[in-house]
């Protein structure tokens, strides 16, 4: 064991049927080395920085040595992946255990790229360290900009080679979750059809993330509700600012309504709702429309596991969910239209709100706009760069646009502040990325370091943000991001 870095462990999980998961320990690297340490997450966490600086922090880091207090465990899960069941589990990942912070709140710690686990189903159980910084810039870059997410504590380096395509750098991610509870959790207790099972990790789920439905009659259909409800409000706020997930399988779907998996995902540059960037996405399943219509369907399925539960009855179980799951893009529709709204600097509900929005996103398509420099420049007043601005219909819309503005009894001031929160000035522009990801691998930090300075505050307009608002050279070559695997 080696001495204490601030870490506080309590594994609960470990406490559930040996079912769910399998104990496992990190597979020893050659030579890790620290590539980059998230001190402010550190400190949030009640850690020392300093002191996970250093080289027991690294060896920790690089699963040569385990933090006192860990257990690590493979979690077992299942998942429809790309509309498939399969069987699933953590094929490169240990879960390190649950760090309690100093005021009680509970997180997972996992090391993502540890090596092989007992549901590796052949695979190496390494990670590479491209992706392994994309999931650490993204899942910052989203934490920032206020969308719920898992969080990147640190990346090392293995000192040693993973093959795939060719020989990548190997890499593991130290990622901080709420939990790693996933819908295909729950799809795989279903599946084991274990009843007793299936309401032990309920009770757990509930009780970690719902307490306040504890002890309701009806919890089981609460706890469907207020996981519907989470869902909704998480990939409303997707959608308001153009981020595609990529790969919103089952597994990756969290109870817990966090943002899990950054492997294909990317931002919208140019506005179009079928927009997709994953390499293995060739239908479009998990296209920028589609995301909230996959989101309900990954809740269907959450659903059917929790039948049993909900209902001894299951014609009446069935009826009870469907009335549950209705919900979803009830709260999906209201909320979209509100953040629209807000976007807008509207504080107000008019009938004809909805055409006004929609009519704006078809010009944007229309005149193949960027999605978040439009909105950038309507909360800047800058109309005169040409391009959509200059448009007739873009004018006439703009005029409405204002006129709405006028009969709401908000200043224009009030309207812009409500704007500019609403509105980011920048996201990490997939261009961005990769020249941050190619200069990392060639030992270069100092642009990865840059970018996430300038994602760290999305919503301050500052002018050190300027150079990253700048678009992608055009290519005849759409972009396309890959799984990591």
């Amino acid at each position: 064991m080696t001495e204490n870095k601030g870490w506080n462990f309590d594994n609960s999980y470990t406490r559930l049927p040996d079912s769910f998961y399998k104990k496992t320990t990190p597979t020893p690297v050659s030579s890790p080395k620290l590539v980059v340490l998230n001190e402010s997450l550190a400190k949030s966490l009640g850690l020392n920085p300093q002191r996970l600086n250093s080289e027991e922090g690294t060896e920790i880091f690089g699963g040569n040595k385990l933090p006192e207090g860990s257990e690590p465990i493979a979690q077992a899960y299942a998942g429809h992946q790309f509309g498939h069941f399969t069987m699933l589990g953590d094929g490169r990942a240990v879960l390190l255990g649950e760090h309690l912070t100093p005021e009680g709140n509970r997180f997972d710690i996992q090391l993502k790229g540890a090596g092989r686990t007992h549901y590796s189903r052949g695979g190496d159980g390494r990670a590479a360290l491209g992706p392994m910084l994309r999931e650490y810039i993204i899942s910052e870059a989203m934490d920032a900009l206020g969308i719920p997410t898992t969080r990147s504590l640190a990346v090392v380096t293995t000192g040693e080679s993973i093959i795939r395509e060719t020989d990548l750098t190997g890499a593991i991610l130290t990622r901080v979750a709420a939990s790693h509870l996933r819908v295909g959790t729950f799809q795989y207790a279903a599946a084991l059809q274990n009843i007793e099972e299936l309401q032990t990790l309920a009770e757990y789920a509930i009780v970690r993330h719902y307490p306040e439905i504890e002890n309701d009659e009806m919890r089981y259909g609460n706890f469907l509700y207020e996981v519907v409800n989470r869902q909704a409000d998480l990939i409303t706020k997707w959608m308001l600012v153009g981020f595609i997930h990529g790969v919103m399988n089952t597994d990756n779907m969290t109870i817990s309504g966090e943002t899990i998996d950054y492997g294909p995902c990317a931002f919208m540059d140019t506005y179009d709702t079928k927009t997709v960037f994953s390499s293995i996405d060739t239908h479009g399943r998990y296209a920028y429309e589609n995301q909230p219509r996959i989101g309900m369907w990954n809740l269907a399925r959450f659903a059917e596991s929790l039948l049993p539960l909900i209902n001894q009855d299951e014609e009446k179980a069935v009826e009870i969910a469907q009335n549950i799951l209705e919900e979803f893009p009830k709260r999906y529709e209201a909320n979209w239209l509100a953040g629209m709204r807000a976007k807008l600097g509207l504080f107000n509900e008019e009938d004809e709100d909805r055409e006004l929005i929609n009519n704006l996103l078809d010009l944007l398509y229309q005149h193949k706009a960027d999605y978040t420099n439009t909105f950038r420049s309507l909360t800047m007043n800058r109309l005169e760069n040409g391009g959509l601005f200059e448009t007739k219909p873009f004018q006439e819309w703009n005029k409405k646009w204002q006129a709405r503005l006028d009969r709401q009894e908000q200043s224009r001031e009030e309207s812009l502040e409500l704007m500019k929160i609403s509105n980011p000035a920048v996201i990490p522009r997939n261009h961005r990325v990769e020249e941050a990801l190619t200069a990392a691998k060639n030992g270069d930090l100092t642009v990865m370091h840059s970018l996430l300075n300038a994602l760290a505050d999305p919503y301050d307009y500052d002018s050190i943000q300027e150079e990253y608002c700048s678009l992608p050279e055009p290519s005849n070559i759409p972009y396309r991001t890959f799984c990591g695997t």
